[in-house]
């Protein structure tokens, strides 16, 4: 054993970041089954390694007895006071027992041993570096893809990404760089196994926390996420402070914030409605872009009957019953939607009622124009 070896544990700490201790340790465990191997020895022996002066050597451990019956494991208590009269019957004493060629041999059975650790090591550095990035963004290259996954490159390993969670919309080929979202990290004996998504919500909640800077300092919370990814998804937030609209911060001037994830999601529609701890609110504001008469709440069954005007019924539901759908796995309650001929026939709302939303709701809409001639007006004469 000589200074090269221990130099070389040295590098390995520096440049791969592996604990020396750990190699140390790997490496006595190696030379103690190499010298067991090698000499067919059952004594219980102890490596000492001296870094200083780059030696080595093999101490076996043997109990201290009056009569000797088996050399390997005991010792008379004659020879034992002769190494130190301090010794006495049932001591254990250790005696160096390195033989001659033994570095030779130790390094050849040590060399797999301790390669095996290493490589065990590197596996946990790289697992904890990446368990600790599960639930976020990472930056992707594909490197090949198979029947069951697509295998994205994220730096030190290779990903997951299943057929399951991959965007109908999207085309994915070999060196594309994409955007993925990782949702699990497992330690296999193989190493750590990475699988990430690119339909999860959490994908769409990471995103706007990249891009919106009131999101991610925490002045507007994202309180949930309804997404059918690729085609449309809803996403709902909330600020405390009530002089910042937090729907505006999601959307950013003329769009551009919304937009950029917009894009990166290849034109999946979003809406982004307005948290409320009222569900009268909340579920109103989640049908968007649907105006609504009147939601009906059932507090025990978590459900609610929501009326809107004949007109609005169709865009209410929505294509094949996704805004609804995607209005309910947002809010978390039931929705019926009704027109209001049918809720007037069922009674569950009066003529007058009726005419009184109806004018409310123009009222709304013609609020809204108004604000939004106004801003084309503002554009104009920038």
């Amino acid at each position: 054993m000589n200074k090269e070896l221990f130099e070389a544990m040295n590098y390995l700490e520096k440049e791969k970041g592996i604990d020396k201790d750990i190699l140390m340790e790997a490496l006595e465990a190696a030379l103690i089954s190499a010298y067991k191997k090698n000499f067919k020895s059952a004594t219980n022996v102890r490596v000492d390694l001296n870094e200083d002066a780059g030696t080595m050597g093999v101490f076996a451990q043997k109990e201290i007895v009056e009569e000797v019956e088996d050399h390997n494991q005991q010792i008379s208590l004659e020879e034992a006071q002769e190494i130190s009269p301090v010794y006495d019957i049932g001591d254990v004493v250790e005696i160096e027992v390195t033989p001659k060629d033994f570095g030779r041999i130790a390094a050849q059975a040590a060399k797999q041993v301790v390669t095996q650790r290493v490589r065990e090591a590197e596996r946990g550095i790289i697992y904890n570096e990446y368990i600790d990035r599960e639930d976020d963004i990472m930056n992707g290259t594909i490197q090949r893809m198979d029947g069951r996954f697509i295998y994205v490159h994220l730096g030190k390993v290779e990903a997951k990404l299943p057929e399951s969670e991959c965007m109908p919309t999207e085309t994915y080929r070999v060196h594309d760089r994409i955007k993925v979202y990782v949702t699990k990290v497992e330690n296999t004996n193989k190493g750590p196994n990475i699988f990430v998504s690119r339909s999860h919500p959490g994908l769409l909640k990471r995103l706007f926390e990249m891009e919106v800077p009131e999101i991610y300092d925490g002045t507007v919370e994202v309180m949930s996420v309804a997404r059918e990814a690729g085609d449309r998804s809803k996403i709902s937030v909330y600020a405390r402070d009530p002089e910042i609209d937090p729907v505006g911060s999601c959307v950013g001037q003329k769009g551009q914030r919304v937009q950029t994830i917009v894009d990166e999601l290849k034109g999946e529609k979003i809406d982004i409605v307005e948290w409320s701890e009222d569900p009268v609110v909340y579920v109103s504001n989640a049908l968007s872009p649907s105006k609504v008469i009147r939601v009906i709440v059932d507090e025990e069954e978590k459900a609610t009957t929501v009326i809107v005007p004949d007109y609005q019924l169709s865009l209410a539901i929505g294509k094949r019953g996704q805004n609804a759908r995607l209005a309910a796995k947002l809010t978390g309650w039931k929705i019926d939607i009704k027109s209001e001929s049918e809720a007037k026939e069922e009674g569950l709302i009066t003529e007058e009622e009726i005419n009184d939303s109806l004018e409310a709701l123009e009222y709304e809409d013609s609020l809204e124009y108004e604000e939004s001639y106004e801003d084309m007006d503002e554009d104009l004469f920038k």
